[in-house]
């Protein structure tokens, strides 16, 4: 803007001077007959030349445009520094609520979890009125405390804390397996490993009960698979297995009982 307005006032003020003159001619004698030219009254009195004019105006033309475009732009920073700063809170917060809910889905099932966070869930709604029949397993090492000690030997009792890990992610391999589908793994709680079955619709079998016969099958694997780990460890563990199923699946002798605990050693 300013490089026009300087090559304009270059030509106007130079090869077309007249032009500005002229202008001032032509609105002087427009005014003679509204003045007293007999009594001294001179039209251009007063008047600054428009060649003068014109400059002034462009250049305020000019700071006003400037200063115009330095607002603009100022407000366009402010709104992308805004949204980016909004952009990296947003994903933040997602990161943290998909933290949470991880740590959530460690302690609780993700039926569970989802269960309670769900916006229409009603406050005195608890989770266990949504199932019909649910299996809980309690798969727990007995005499881990009296292996675990903590000496230089085995580097204060983490290997001790290995072999268990192993144990545990044994478990876990095996309740991935297709035909254990409709197992899921609760949580660990120090040496005891807990699973249930029936949590959700996609494997509670309201006919067949196929989801209890499926966790009594796997409390069965653990006690295998511990027999393996004994074999090959050189250990002595004791797995004691505890199992609670509903009335409906005991015998008729039974059904008095809310439930039945079935203790597998």
């Amino acid at each position: 803007m300013v490089a026009i307005e300087a090559t304009y006032l270059v030509l106007v003020e130079g090869p077309q001077a007249a032009l500005f003159d002229n202008a001032d001619l032509l609105v002087v004698a427009n005014a003679l007959p509204f003045f007293n030219v007999t009594q001294g009254e001179c039209p251009a009195e007063g008047k600054v030349a428009l060649r003068y004019v014109t400059p002034v105006v462009l250049a305020v033309f000019a700071l006003a445009l400037y200063l115009h475009a330095q607002q603009v732009e100022s407000t366009a920073r402010l709104d992308f520094l805004w949204k980016l700063q909004a952009t990296g809170e947003k994903e933040e917060m997602e990161e943290l609520q998909a933290y949470n809910r991880r740590l959530l889905h460690n302690i609780l099932p993700k039926d569970v979890a989802a269960h309670f966070l769900a916006r229409e869930r009603r406050n005195d709604e608890l989770y266990y009125q949504s199932c019909e029949c649910v299996a809980v397993m309690f798969a727990s090492i007995s005499n881990f405390s009296e292996f675990y000690v903590e000496l230089e030997a085995n580097n204060e009792g983490v290997e001790c804390l290995r072999l268990l890990n192993e144990i545990i992610a044994d478990f876990d391999e095996i309740i991935s397996e297709q035909k254990y589908r409709q197992l899921e793994k609760i949580k660990t709680i120090g040496s005891t490993y807990m699973a249930a079955s029936g949590l959700n619709a996609a494997t509670y079998d309201r006919e067949g009960r196929s989801h209890i016969a499926a966790l009594a099958d796997y409390a069965m694997h653990l006690m295998e698979q511990m027999k393996y780990i004994n074999e090959h460890s050189f250990n002595n563990f004791q797995m004691k297995i505890g199992e609670q199923v509903p009335p409906f699946f005991c015998p008729p002798s039974l059904l008095t009982p809310p439930s039945l605990s079935l203790s597998l050693f």
